[in-house]
């Protein structure tokens, strides 16, 4: 099966967004692409760099007439798309929210993004509210799927939780790149470690992970580009440029997922009468285990 990410720069308005992205889903279609994945916030600059209450004004609702039109090209090429945008869910209230449709044109669902970030150039939190849909999988026509968003993507929890729904693909629509104050000191550092954890999803999960993140410089942040795929095995088995706009095809093999789970049954072994203590914030005080013994802090 098939993947295609199609990583690219900001445009002036929306709509050129969409007119360019509808022609780069064409031409991953023509190329042979079965599901295609966009970039977070794909039709608008990454508007989170500062705090605007006009910005606001750039969100929508899900469905809407993204998502139909989105719909059209899907049912027309017989393509899967995961599209990220801006929802408006209702007046002041807003999330970044990943839509999913099917190859027949019909609209599956969306996803919400659960981890907001707020950092210096990022100030996501002044404008999306925490999602609070659950960790999911959509069976499409070729193949299950789990889509999460960017800052999602260091949170093991939900890359487990998604994989558990029975996701065989994780899908990360990302915006991330490097400050200039840190990118001479921490941009290998840091790249490293978004490459490595979500290669470490992989692993864990035994199941493909496909990152696909912006390129180009807004504000003071030079986004990194460098989408990729990485196979069950943590292996990077596809990786886009750092500084140019394409679209990153790879085949998929589902049977290699379904034979990693047999080989390293980690579902199997999970021990979740365990687990209990993950829901806390954080354990500074000694709990009980299931069998009654006292934890050894």
């Amino acid at each position: 099966m098939r993947i295609a990410l199609v990583q690219g720069r900001a445009l002036a308005t929306p709509a050129e967004s969409l007119s360019w992205h509808l022609e780069k889903i064409r031409e991953a279609a023509a190329a042979g692409a079965q599901i295609v994945c966009l970039q977070e916030l794909f039709l608008t600059p990454y508007f989170c760099r500062d705090e605007d209450p006009a910005r606001f004004d750039l969100a929508e609702p899900i469905p809407g007439p993204t998502t139909e039109t989105l719909a059209a090209l899907a049912g027309e090429l017989h393509v899967v798309l995961i599209a990220s945008l801006f929802e408006r869910r209702a007046a002041g209230l807003y999330h970044n929210t990943a839509a999913v449709i099917d190859a027949d044109g019909r609209y599956l669902g969306k996803y919400r993004k659960t981890h907001i970030p707020e950092d210096p150039g990022f100030h996501e939190k002044f404008y999306f509210t925490p999602g609070d849909l659950p960790f999911r999988a959509w069976k499409t026509r070729y193949g299950t799927i789990g889509v999460l968003v960017c800052w999602d993507q260091w949170y093991p929890e939900a890359a487990r939780l998604t994989a558990l729904a029975g996701a065989e693909i994780l899908f990360y629509p990302t915006a991330i790149g490097w400050l200039p104050q840190e990118k001479p000191s921490l941009g290998a550092a840091q790249h490293a470690a978004w490459e490595t954890v979500q290669r470490g999803h992989a692993v864990a999960n035994g199941c493909y992970v496909a990152a696909v993140n912006r390129v180009g410089a807004e504000g003071e942040i030079e986004f990194w580009g460098q989408s990729f795929v990485a196979d069950p095995y943590g292996q990077i088995v596809a990786r886009a440029s750092a500084d140019r706009e394409e679209i990153l095809c790879h085949d998929c093999d589902l049977a290699a997922v379904e034979e990693f789970r047999r080989i390293w049954p980690f579902f199997r072994d999970r021990r979740i009468d365990a687990y209990g203590d993950i829901t806390a914030r954080f354990l500074d005080e000694p709990r009980q285990r299931p069998d009654g013994a006292e934890r050894d802090r």
